[in-house]
């Protein structure tokens, strides 16, 4: 995909930075699953999980039967079942449902309970509100300190018809001039992309980069690489080399704001990428269409036109 047939390129993040505003710039995350011990691990399941300022992502391998529990978890998660053979119970705000493969699911925020019912890969999504997890992340440490040029989070407006348990297909099809598949709750903006078939056209990369907000891309096919360059501050000491990473599956790589970023698919055969983030996309939501489930969840009227 050129720049110019992007539909980011439409956005107001498409260029280059804003000017250096002095503060420091935060370097990218690179979480490689697949190289590292399990953060969590019981006699069915396994979970990695990785933290942005605000995203953390928990990635499981679990045999049916496995269960994740949430004791007064304080808002709303998100369960990604990716595979078709996958399925989970879940239940919470007093109701039960049966979820199929291939979805994407928003669980309500107090007590929870995930059951497994087709083992397979198990994605979540919670916010660093949930501390428990957050100090459990492999890169808890480079987060004790709030990171320059992202504004404290602010939850999204909760959904007129109240919290519940929401489900979606994965299955939704391509159309033109849309970006991805997106949904978004109050916590979370997740953009699911279509299968990347073979390396992605190295003479057709997006660069781009965001103000005030982390990118938290999840890798759970194939292998992408990640281009990163940052500005120039006016102190020397603080400038950083380009990045040009390359990641497996499964694996998060934390995307800073004010950095110069493209990622591109260089495994010959299936690449699947997730993005991911917290709270929602202001320039995403205005899209007209982008957002598949935006009638349930509206955006804070402040943000409206």
């Amino acid at each position: 995909m050129s720049q110019s047939a992007d539909p980011r390129s439409r956005l107001s993040t498409s260029g280059a930075p804003a000017s250096a505003s002095g503060q420091p710039f935060s370097p990218g995350v690179y979480a490689r699953f697949y190289d590292m011990a399990p953060q969590e691990e019981t006699d069915k399941a396994k979970t990695w999980m990785a933290r942005g300022q605000n995203p953390i992502v928990a990635v499981s391998e679990a045999e049916a039967g496995a269960v994740f529990e949430r004791k007064n978890q304080p808002d709303e998660y998100v369960l990604i079942l990716p595979d078709a053979e996958t399925s989970a119970r879940v239940t919470a705000g007093g109701e039960t449902k049966d979820i199929d493969g291939f979805t994407i699911t928003i669980v309500p925020p107090g007590d929870s309970t995930i059951e497994v019912t087709g083992g397979g890969q198990v994605i979540r999504l919670f916010t660093s509100q949930s501390q428990d997890l957050a100090d459990k992340t492999a890169n808890a440490d480079g987060y004790r300190e709030p990171h320059p040029h992202i504004p404290p989070f602010k939850p999204w407006p909760e959904p007129p018809e109240g919290y519940k348990i929401r489900s979606y297909s994965l299955d939704v099809p391509d159309e033109e001039g849309r970006f991805g598949k997106i949904w978004r709750c109050t916590t979370f903006m997740v953009n699911v992309f279509p299968p990347q078939n073979g390396p992605r056209d190295p003479s057709k990369l997006s660069p781009h980069h965001h103000d005030e907000f982390e990118q938290c891309s999840l890798v759970i096919g194939g292998e992408y690489e990640h281009h990163l360059r940052w500005p120039w501050t006016a102190n020397i000491a603080e400038w950083r080399d380009d990045d040009h990473e390359k990641c497996g599956a499964p694996s998060v790589t934390v995307i800073p704001p004010k950095a110069i970023h493209t990622s591109a698919a260089i495994d010959p055969g299936v690449n699947l990428l997730i993005d991911i983030f917290s709270p929602p996309r202001e320039d995403f939501s205005k899209m007209e269409g982008w957002v598949l489930n935006a009638e349930e969840y509206p955006m804070p009227p402040e943000l409206k036109d």
